[in-house]
């Protein structure tokens, strides 16, 4: 079973994250120039939080707060879910799914190291599924093979 290592492995390895006390605005820029739908929100080293485009939704837009005025730590949410390189991706997805989360950060060692997505699971997921029906395939065409060869070995003992 393929784990979060591997994911983070096809991922940019630069950490992107937000300080609590930056504006809302500055962090939704930030999550479009690097087109990422989250961003752990640190202070130094420690997770104090996750802000999303939907954060920004439901806690800014639709109560008529200013973007330029709001802080982060404002609209953030605390008390983070993370995962480990070690988790696999069916938990992973097992995660998501129950908690209804989009974004989660990946931690090692109390430390934040990388962020995986909904998409970055379910790519993975698809991807050891393409791998096993093409290994089923061949394994399907072998046993055609060995059925061929049998059939014609009969064949050929029937004639003796």
């Amino acid at each position: 079973m393929k784990t979060v290592k591997t994911i983070l492995q096809t991922k940019d390895q630069n950490l992107l994250s937000i300080a609590p006390t930056v504006t809302v605005l500055d962090a939704i820029r930030l999550m479009s120039e690097k087109n990422v739908g989250a961003l752990p929100v640190m202070e130094g080293d420690k997770l104090v939080g996750i802000i999303s485009e939907r954060d920004y939704a439901r806690k800014v837009i639709l109560k008529g707060r200013s973007s330029d005025e709001t802080l982060v730590k404002d609209i953030m949410t605390e008390n983070v879910l993370t995962v480990t390189p070690e988790n696999t991706n069916d938990e992973c997805m097992n995660l998501m799914t129950e908690k209804c989360l989009r974004h989660l950060p990946v931690v090692s060692n109390k430390k934040v190291i990388g962020m995986i997505s909904i998409a970055d699971v379910v790519r993975a997921i698809m991807s050891d599924q393409n791998r096993t029906i093409s290994n089923l395939e061949s394994v399907v065409e072998d046993l055609q093979s060995d059925k061929n060869l049998r059939n014609l070995l009969f064949r050929e003992l029937d004639k003796a």
